[in-house]
């Protein structure tokens, strides 16, 4: 399979945050650093791209996202927009990405099937969607989770921009 280079993954999104003036801060997990690795493929990141961290187990959330409310689970939406927010405000950034989800061959301790992702962008607005891919292949779930995300960001940027 073949992929578009890093920058192209982000380009929508990294536009819009510099026309703007906005930064961006991301949380995710079964992406592997996907999402930032595209934001800061961009050169000029610097400029719109505060940070982030991949939250892999819920060692690594009590970490970099303390304060999760009791009893929520992860690869929901709900989290997803947890940890969006979470980064957005530990950052100091206009928006967040949070991204959560069984990237493959196999579903999650949760009970969610490969190609399970749930991503969710916060800033001056916010929304939180479900992708499903069908797909046990863990790089395309990947690839397609990052996408999903920096689409979201990009279409959330062009309506809540200054």
């Amino acid at each position: 399979m073949s992929y578009p280079g890093l920058a192209a993954l982000s380009a929508a999104a990294a536009r819009l945050l510099i026309a703007n003036g906005q930064t961006v801060a991301v949380a995710e997990s079964s992406c592997g650093g996907l999402i930032s690795a595209a934001l800061v493929a961009v050169p000029g990141a610097s400029a719109f791209y505060i940070g982030g961290g991949i939250v892999y187990t819920a060692q690594g959330g009590k970490v970099l996202l303390p304060g999760r409310p009791k009893g929520m689970k992860s690869a929901t939406t709900d989290f997803a927009l947890f940890e969006a927010r979470s980064i957005r405000t530990r950052m100091g950034a206009d928006w967040g990405i949070g991204e959560t989800g069984a990237s493959g061959p196999s579903g999650n301790p949760y009970g969610n099937p490969p190609g399970h992702a749930c991503v969710a962008v916060s800033g001056p607005v916010e929304r939180a969607l479900v992708l499903s891919t069908g797909s046990a292949d863990r790089e395309a779930n990947m690839w397609a989770f990052a996408k999903a995300a920096l689409d979201l960001l990009a279409e959330l940027a062009s309506k809540g921009g200054r």
